[in-house]
């Protein structure tokens, strides 16, 4: 296979290529590192030499039974086609049979070739280019012979109408395929894979050079172009108002900062990412006990948990009510739409505001079946949508006496823009911190609440319903993140501000107003959620980790693949080997190549080291979560993917280093979502009140950090 150019490769000299890769050399004294991204007529594509086993095989499959079906025919039929135009259908199908096979034998040896080698090592597929080369080629007989067949079979052939329909078929199932290939180049195609073709000849020495600087300075400013057209498109349908335009610019130059530096398709991604779950799992699995700390948790810390507990699981409701209908529908998709159908065709007049949104009863009326509120009880409920502006409710909750705020989570493109937007910027609060980053979207959304509140005077109103009431903030996901800054922004005039956050983002504001938050701001996060995990300094870990498992792996990646897949749907052995054995180096025709060889250029927040810190950009400085948190975690087996409701948890206190890394799992997704985690609430609240008898019980899920 051709090697990568230089935007796609490191040269290292000799020294340097024997420290990076622990001392291997490639076997035919070429020392440039391979990168597993595939290089074809000049240019990278997003897909690897080892990529083709799948796509192979299936190809595979359906040329064999074509190819059958087309001889069982001929053989079945040739007598049929003594007719005007059957010698030109005869010909036809032998020449199809002809193609096929050579097509059968080119495909049967890309398919054996891919499964050569790891992802780091593509030497024992060097062939591969050659061998798409003269599968491209066999397209274009295909098609000609495919539009003659077309043409054959249209100038309306007398001949038996089974083998002109079976021509037919063969016909459209070579237009089909044909189709599906166009389709699958547009998908693999790298818009910046061309771009430095130019540079191919450049050596070691450029690469600290002022024209390199310049080089990958370009490569960056059109990698942002290409992810802010993207992105443009996928969002074609949302405004081009001054803060979606900013959100394109801010969520595309996250996308080219994060991606640009390595050279790793989505394929290896996947395997990294199934290799990190067997890894983990593994890991955990040979741990010895924690030892048991030699004091308990005193009963004061006990009773602030059950009683931060029964809040959380009250103001839940709140959190899930402000994501109006759908949420409601997906939670009851047997009674739902019955119980709020009524809702959805009524008009009343209400002494409440109700803001944007088309279906405003519809979501007022899953709001009331959520909350068990009654319509005197709200003063203002928005469905407002747009970038940097979230939806919000305010209520008055006489169970609590409290006035509730709960602002809606991730649930639109425009949301989606919002926590894309993760750069930092300085919080406007008054507050001693002198340390104020924030993660600009949910703080610029928080502010657009927290302006709607004060200058509109619905805290006021709702205030001059119930003065002796307090108020309370709460959200889901997005809307725990921003619940948390507007506390904060609030707490100068309402001191008694309390805050409960529902799997909040962990990138959201900086040390300092994590702590000093802790004594208003409760969190929630369910198992291995990974939303509590997610910042831009943990994905950068992220991809060291996935970079160096995947450079230590000695698999072939479909072997990876497959494994991977097992293991999440059915379990079992999580030993699958990431490391090389010392053996199995002697059957490599190329060494394995280092970490480095999957870095287009050195990355400023990659370390080669596990243990040393990431560096850190100044846009993106690490970030926290709000608050003091309370970890639900599972304790029963419930199924791979909690389809079963039969599951158990426990809650303890936990400290923000416990978040400091995503963990990878088949529920690192299904942990977010809300209606799994008021599953999780409705059970564990249930089970410690059952057992607030049983002491012995209570303290054992209990951990005070």
């Amino acid at each position: 296979m051709r090697r990568a150019p230089p935007s796609l490769r490191l040269r290292l000299s000799a020294d340097n290529l024997v420290a990076a890769s622990g001392g291997c050399f490639s076997a035919a004294g070429d020392r440039t590192f391979a990168m597993p991204g595939m290089v074809l007529f000049g240019r990278r594509w997003a897909i690897a030499s080892d990529d083709l086993v799948f796509p192979g095989f299936f190809e595979l499959v359906v040329r064999v039974l074509w190819w059958i079906g087309i001889l069982t025919l001929y053989l079945m039929h040739r007598g049929k086609l003594d007719c005007a135009g059957g010698a030109l259908l005869s010909s036809y199908l032998i020449v199809l049979m002809i193609l096929l096979a050579v097509v059968i034998c080119t495909v049967s040896a890309i398919m054996c070739v891919s499964m050569r080698g790891t992802i780091c090592n593509p030497g024992p597929r060097k062939s591969m280019s050659k061998l798409l080369y003269i599968r491209l080629a066999l397209f274009f007989p295909e098609m000609v012979w495919a539009s003659l067949g077309a043409a054959w079979v249209a100038d309306g052939v007398q001949c038996d109408r089974t083998v002109v329909n079976g021509i037919i078929a063969t016909v459209v199932v070579s237009w089909i395929i044909i189709a599906a290939t166009v389709v699958s180049i547009i998908i693999v195609f790298d818009p910046l894979g061309g771009k430095m073709a130019p540079y191919s000849s450049a050596g070691p020495s450029h690469l600290d050079s002022h024209d390199s600087s310049q080089l990958l300075n370009g490569l960056k400013t059109a990698a942002t172009s290409v992810w802010e057209t993207r992105i443009k498109l996928l969002c074609c349908c949302i405004g081009k108002d001054d803060h979606t335009r900013v959100a394109f610019s801010s969520t595309a130059e996250l996308f080219s900062t994060y991606f640009s530096d390595t050279d790793l398709v989505p394929s290896d991604i996947a395997a990294g990412l199934a290799l990190l779950h067997q890894q983990q799992d593994n890991i955990r699995n040979n741990q010895e006990p924690a030892q048991v700390v030699s004091h308990a948790p005193g009963s004061s810390q006990e009773a602030d948990l059950d009683a931060e507990l029964e809040n959380c699981h009250h103001y839940m409701q709140f959190a899930a009510a402000a994501y109006g209908w759908p949420l409601y529908i997906y939670r009851n998709p047997l009674t739902g739409l019955c119980r709020i159908g009524g809702d959805c065709c009524r008009s009343r007049t209400t002494d409440y505001d109700l803001v944007g949104s088309d279906q405003l009863n519809c979501h007022f009326g899953s709001i009331l079946h959520t909350t068990g509120l009654q319509y005197r009880d709200f003063i203002h409920v928005s469905f407002h949508d747009k970038v940097y502006e979230l939806p919000f409710i305010v209520a008055l909750d006489h169970r609590k006496e409290s006035v509730v705020v709960a602002v809606r989570g991730t649930m639109s493109l425009q949301d989606v823009l919002t926590d894309l937007s993760a750069e930092s910027e300085v919080l406007d609060v008054e507050c001693e911190v002198q340390d104020r980053l924030a993660h600009k979207g949910i703080s610029q959304a928080a502010r657009y609440v927290y302006r709607r509140l004060i200058n509109d005077g619905i805290l006021s109103q709702a205030f001059s319903v119930a003065p002796e009431y307090r108020l309370v903030i709460v959200g889901h996901s997005l809307g725990g993140g921003a619940a948390a800054l507007l506390a904060t922004m609030l707490r100068a005039a309402y001191p008694q501000v309390r805050c409960y956050a529902f799997s909040p983002p962990r990138g959201l504001w900086s040390k300092a107003l994590h702590e000093y938050s802790q004594s208003f701001i409760v969190s929630l996060v369910l198992g291995k959620d990974v939303i509590p995990r997610l910042s831009v300094t943990n994905l950068e870990d992220l991809k060291r980790r996935i970079l160096r498992v995947v450079a230590h792996c000695n698999k072939p990646k479909y072997k990876i693949l497959l494994h991977g897949l097992w293991y999440e749907l059915f379990g079992g052995n999580p030993n699958f080997p990431t490391e090389l054995d010392g053996g199995d180096q002697e059957v490599l025709t190329q060494p394995l190549l280092g970490e480095q060889s999957l870095l287009t250029h050195w990355s400023p927040a990659y370390s080669f080291s596990s243990d040393s810190p990431l560096d850190s950009s100044p846009k993106y400085p690490p970030l926290y979560p709000p608050g003091r948190i309370i970890h639900l975690q599972e304790e029963g087996a419930s199924g791979r993917f909690g389809c079963c409701s039969a599951a158990q948890y426990s809650a303890k206190w936990s400290h923000e280093a416990e978040f400091s890394k995503i963990l990878i799992g088949p529920k690192m997704l299904t942990d977010h979502m809300p209606d799994i985690l008021m599953r999780a609430l409705d059970s564990l609240v249930s089970d410690r009140a059952a057992c607030v008898s049983c002491p012995a019980q209570g303290v054992s899920g209990v951990d005070v950090a």
